[in-house]
């Protein structure tokens, strides 16, 4: 049986179609040409947070679900900065998503449930959104690439939207345009050499 979730994709970079040249560093960040779109004050405020936006587009995804208006991307990353999801260094790092303060943010902001869970096997994840529930899980940023052993697990968040026997569906923020950004059918035991165990999830339920 294949599960399969309305849910609009969201990028985290403003130009989808030019994610490849982007995450390759063929094509510098600061050329998108629509980065006014993500809300940001400046090319050089979109370029920053370009490449740390994943969490930021799972969440305009879960919001465009469940039918509720959202900030631009930027404006989250920012309101999120605000609330502790994000930590900024004077020397320009930045620790996040730091899941606490994000999912008690969004139910406060935006009155849906958002759950932490620090374990979460990928066979719980399958049972989850089998179930209706939406979930957000940290992957190696490889995952665009399945066939790719990658050198570690996490560091990437993707939106997992349906199931296959013997795959997840993913919206991938910095997925390759026709390849692996929406309801990429990511094999099971591929999922897994890139997965951390753990993500927030998102029950059909109110804050």
């Amino acid at each position: 049986m294949t599960v399969s979730h309305p849910v609009p994709y969201v990028s985290q970079f403003a130009s989808a179609d030019l994610v490849e040249g982007f995450v390759t560093d063929v094509v510098p960040v600061s050329s998108d040409p629509r980065w006014a779109e993500t809300g940001a004050a400046d090319v050089v405020q979109y370029a920053w947070w370009a490449r740390r936006m994943c969490g930021m587009a799972c969440l305009r995804m879960v919001l465009a679900a469940r039918g509720v208006p959202a900030p631009s991307l930027v404006e989250l990353a920012e309101e999120c900065a605000r609330n502790g999801g994000y930590v900024r260094h004077d020397d320009g790092r930045v620790d996040g998503l730091i899941y606490a303060p994000f999912a008690r943010w969004v139910a406060e902001r935006f009155g849906i449930c958002a759950e932490v869970r620090t374990s979460l096997p990928v066979d719980d994840v399958r049972a989850l959104v089998n179930a209706g529930t939406l979930v957000m899980v940290s992957v190696h940023p490889w995952l665009r690439w399945p066939d790719r052993e990658p050198p570690a697990r996490g560091g990437h968040l993707v939106l997992v939207v349906g199931t296959t026997p013997d795959a997840l569906l993913v919206h991938n923020p910095s997925g390759l345009p026709g390849e692996s950004q929406e309801y990429a059918e990511v094999p099971t035991a591929a999922f897994d050499r890139f997965y951390a165990g753990r993500g927030v999830t998102f029950p059909a339920c109110e804050a």
